[in-house]
Order: structure tokens, then sequence, then C-alpha cells
């Protein structure tokens, strides 16, 4: 079942509704869950919710899938460019989308402040690290991946599709060589063929994620990249890859 309520993010003094997603039976057991946080939440489960009228899903999935979750889907902010700021750990200029005012780390110091102790006090979570992940597509994996390293002390896992990676390699790298990576850690990364410009764009997205495993395995943590055949930058694709996300992680 998909419940969606009001939360108030206090750092931007701004309201944001939650798409979290509970077992069906969860009102009919005192069982606790694990938990995902994933970004983009208005796409994640119902397609009248999602941007583009398709979703990831993810509902569908969740109730044939054989390990019981808890999803809390933080939605975006829709105003002009302020989901790339919010949804960007740093601050730069692209050459596209021209000045990027990076909000993330304020973002997810009140995910860890604010938002987790209340999910994990009215919900039945089990709140500990080894059993809280994170993900997120586009712009959502960028953060997830992020998230992952900033904060690893929170969360073990992340599901990183299509990730926006190539704006900011130099500071993920910096991040990842100064960060204390848990060998526990799992992190699946993901692109699509159709998502780079030929051979040339699939050989730079390569070797850009295969630096970023390098630094995982040097910390003994677990990394895996799926180089999607034909993939696209869109919920479809991202669709299919969710069986394979959430084995790699939680099996």
């Amino acid at each position: 079942m998909i419940k969606k309520i009001t939360t108030y993010i206090t750092p931007f003094q701004l309201e944001r509704t939650l798409h979290i997603a509970l077992p069906d039976n969860y009102y009919e057991t005192q069982v606790h869950y694990p938990v995902m946080y994933m970004y983009d939440g208005h796409n994640l489960f119902q397609d009248h919710d999602a941007t583009y009228g398709k979703s990831w899903g993810l509902e569908d999935f969740l109730n044939d899938y054989d390990k019981p979750f808890i999803i809390v889907g933080i939605e975006c902010n829709h105003e002009g460019q302020e989901r790339l700021n919010e949804f960007s750990p740093y601050t730069f200029d692209n050459s596209y989308f021209g000045h990027i005012n990076g909000k993330g780390e304020i973002l997810m110091d009140w995910v860890i402040e604010e938002l987790k102790p209340f999910i994990d006090e009215h919900y039945r979570t089990i709140p500990f690290r080894e059993c809280t992940g994170i993900g997120g597509s586009s712009m959502g994996g960028l953060m997830a991946l992020y998230t992952v390293i900033k904060y690893n002390i929170y969360f073990s896992k992340a599901a990183c599709l299509s990730s926006a990676i190539s704006m900011c390699m130099p500071q993920l790298k910096n991040e990842l060589q100064e960060a204390f990576i848990h060998p526990d850690t799992r992190v699946y990364m993901s692109f699509g063929t159709k998502e780079v410009r030929g051979k040339k764009g699939i050989e730079f997205m390569k070797n850009s994620l295969n630096e970023i495993e390098k630094q995982f395995h040097l910390s003994g943590a677990s990394f895996h990249l799926n180089i999607i055949k034909n993939g696209q930058h869109n919920e479809t694709s991202w669709e299919k890859e969710n069986r394979i996300y959430f084995d790699y992680l939680w099996k």
C-alpha cells in the first residue's frame, strides 16, 4: 500500500510529499522491516503520480517480491531548477544546465537528523545501517552514490541508476578517497547504452564507473556495474532493473 504524507524540510522551509510504500499486511502484523529511502518518490510507484505518466512500477514489483520492505520516496522540488540544486551535493557550472547551486548535503543532513528519526519512530523499521539503503536515478542516482559515500555510517546499500556523475567526477573521486567505506557496503550502478553518444560515450561512462568501482573495492566493499543494452534514460528502462538491484543489494 502507498501512503502519502506531508513533511517539512526545515532547512529549506518547504513542505514536501513523502510517498511511503508499506507491505500490504503491515497493519495486521508486528513485523519490523528494512527501509529503502529513494529520491523522486512521485515517480516510483504509480503511473498517475509520475511526472511523465510512467513510474518505476515499484508497487507492483514489491507486491510480488519475496522480501518485504518499507520504501520512503522523497518527492523532488518541482520549482524551476530546484530539483537539480537539491539533488546535487556540489556547486558547479555546467554547459547544458548552467549554474548548479548544490544543496544535496543540506538535504541529506535533514534526512539524517529529522526524516529518518521520524520514520523510525512512526513505522516499524529495522533502523540499523545494515538494513537501510538509498536509491535513485539520474540526479537521484548521483545523490544515492553521494549518500552511501558521505553518510556510510547510516546507509549500507545504494541503487544508483543512470546516475548524473559526469558533471562532478573530480568531487566524487575526492569524496571517495577521503571517506571511510565499511566493507559490508553494496553499491549497484547502471547506465543504458542509448543514454550516451555512441561508442565513445559508452567508453567514457565505463571508465568513469570503473574508477568509482576501484575505490569501493579498495575499501573491501561490493560493487556491481550493469550496462543495459539499449537502455534509455527513463522510468520504463529503470523499471526493468527493479529485481536486479533489489536482489544484488539485499540477497
